[in-house]
């Protein structure tokens, strides 16, 4: 079965969509994005390849509502940002977003699912990002994930990754543990990964061990640089 990321995933707090008013005209809110985004691009201002030619594509995984790509788009002009999801409510907003917004540089959302043999790119990109996936979806998602970004990556690219892991097979806070075992109440398929699991699946498809940062709320920032 080919995985669909909820609208509405439950999230302890800091990662969280709150069941709210939309902001209407098709938009969704994730008022998760507005307490993370800041941060988040933070660190993708020292990740990405900032001082690439002009045009340099980021395609982002699994946009969800959209307003990380319409932040990140706005925070990095000079950059291309591709948002994706296979969720057509969500390209919805993500296009409503974009539609409110008029920024140059966030394209139209791609109808993406990441465990796809072929993905809809029209040529390769400088950078994947995804936020806040690969737990709320199978393990497929995640292998699909890895395999996607190298055949896509250009030399020189790298893998962002966003959100709750172990290490060492152990939880890093008792939030995260509480959110895990709601995730498998869920679907047994779902799960906070191990950071050293998905670090395994980036070597084996071409990636370097991964770059970390500790975030907010119990959160990681990973990203896997693709090796020559």
């Amino acid at each position: 079965m080919t995985p669909r990321k909820p609208l509405f995933p439950p999230q302890p707090e800091g990662r969280g969509m709150a069941h709210g008013t939309p902001p209407g005209g098709g938009r969704l809110h994730a008022p998760a994005t507005l307490r993370n985004r800041a941060a988040i691009a933070q660190v993708l201002a020292g990740w990405l390849p900032l001082d690439a030619p002009a045009g340099a594509t980021v395609l982002e995984i699994a946009s969800g509502t959209g307003e990380h790509a319409v932040y990140f788009a706005a925070r990095f002009p000079d950059l291309v940002w591709q948002p994706s999801d296979p969720d057509a409510t969500n390209r919805r907003s993500i296009d409503a977003y974009r539609t409110a917004e008029g920024q140059a540089n966030l394209k139209a959302p791609l109808d993406l699912d990441a465990t796809a043999c072929v993905w809809p790119l029209d040529g390769p990109v400088d950078a994947v990002v995804c936020c806040n996936m690969i737990h709320i979806a199978p393990w497929a998602a995640a292998e699909g994930l890895f395999a996607g970004a190298a055949r896509h990556l250009k030399p020189g690219g790298g893998l962002y990754l966003y959100g709750p892991f172990k290490r060492g097979g152990r939880h890093t806070a008792p939030s995260n543990e509480a959110f895990d075992a709601g995730l498998r109440a869920q679907d047994p398929a779902w799960g906070v990964r191990d950071l050293e699991a998905v670090a395994a699946l980036a070597e084996k498809e071409g990636f370097a061990a991964p770059r970390v940062e500790t975030m907010p709320a119990n959160n990681l920032s990973l990203w896997f640089a693709r090796q020559a």
